[in-house]
């Protein structure tokens, strides 16, 4: 049995193995999108732990207690659930294999995503629901990855999934692990302008730091709205930024003042909005759909950490 595979390896239609996540990055990486490398450890590894590890039964009859107007029915199945999978020993063929791929790609520090199997269509997305473990090391990797399989029933996961009429359909989860990209400055980019719903424009939202403060909501970002006709810059709003999510000395994520002379400072220039706007204006043209792309840039480089289709137009 195979246990990952590299993005190299993955596609679109893939999404069944490698999750919405895992599928969408082998896709970019195989349009020649600048996505950094990685692989993934696939939903059936997934499956085959849950089984070789006789705790398949249980999760099923914890789901089945749930009841999704009892908030502590969805707790309880959710605290019980997640400390099954935790304690479990993981195979050694499977962690061996894990860190075979991991070495091989000489990868040194990773982002660590969950990928869950039935996410990111059209109407759906998953995003924000499970887990993800930043500047994760060889040491604490096999860890991270265990965290990733158990936030699968975290309790919003499982409310989302009652909310989504998901209940009866299998839904499992594989594990991104890739190359962690220490951005200077990240955010996030919608290719159809997510408020007045105009196909012809994009805006693209930029901090400095990880990406991670503006998906958590710490920050407000800055946000430029391009024209994706004319290649122009309609609007630039520039945003005060006073904290970042930065890389301590441990390799562990900490909140950070931002430096007085940044704080008030555009975070891209005209010449890099236009950059990133093209790389994100060739997704959506490979997909043929409105995606949401998070993006980073390491030492003047563009990164494409993530895509999804657009759920709220």
């Amino acid at each position: 049995m195979q246990f990952l595979k590299p993005f190299k390896e993955l596609g679109y239609k893939n999404v069944n193995i490698a999750g919405g996540k895992g599928a969408s990055l082998g896709e970019m990486l195989s349009a020649k999108i600048p996505v950094p490398d990685g692989f993934v450890v696939l939903s059936t590894t997934f499956d085959r732990f849950i089984e070789e590890t006789d705790i398949n039964i249980e999760i099923d009859a914890q789901l089945a207690k749930v009841n999704k107007d009892d908030v502590n029915s969805v707790d309880e199945a959710s605290r019980v659930i997640q400390e099954l999978i935790l304690k479990r020993k993981m195979p050694k063929d499977i962690g061996d294999e894990i860190m075979k791929q991991f070495k091989a790609q000489k990868l040194d520090l990773v982002a660590v995503r969950s990928s869950a199997t039935a996410e990111d269509s059209s109407s759906a997305s998953w995003a924000g629901e499970l887990d993800s473990f930043l500047m994760v090391t060889e040491k604490n990797l096999l860890d991270c990855v265990k965290r990733c399989w158990a936030s699968l029933f975290t309790p919003r996961a499982i409310f989302y999934r009652i909310e989504k009429g998901m209940s009866d359909i299998k839904v499992s989860v594989a594990v991104v692990v890739q190359k962690m990209v220490k951005s200077e400055v990240s955010g996030i980019a919608f290719t159809v302008h997510p408020v007045t719903q105009d196909k012809n424009q994009m805006i693209i939202e930029a901090g400095y730091g990880l990406g991670e403060a503006i998906v958590g909501g710490l920050i407000t970002p800055d946000a430029y709205v391009v024209d994706k006709k004319s290649k122009e810059i309609i609007d630039i709003n520039v945003a005060e930024q006073e904290i970042k999510i930065v890389r301590d000395s441990k390799g562990l994520t900490k909140e950070s003042k931002t430096a007085a002379d940044e704080r008030e400072s555009q975070k891209l220039n005209g010449k890099e909005i236009l950059e990133l706007a093209e790389i994100c204006i060739n997704i959506e043209r490979h997909y043929k759909f409105p995606c949401d792309i998070e993006w980073a840039r390491e030492k003047g480089k563009f990164y494409i950490v993530q895509s999804r289709p657009i759920t709220t137009l």
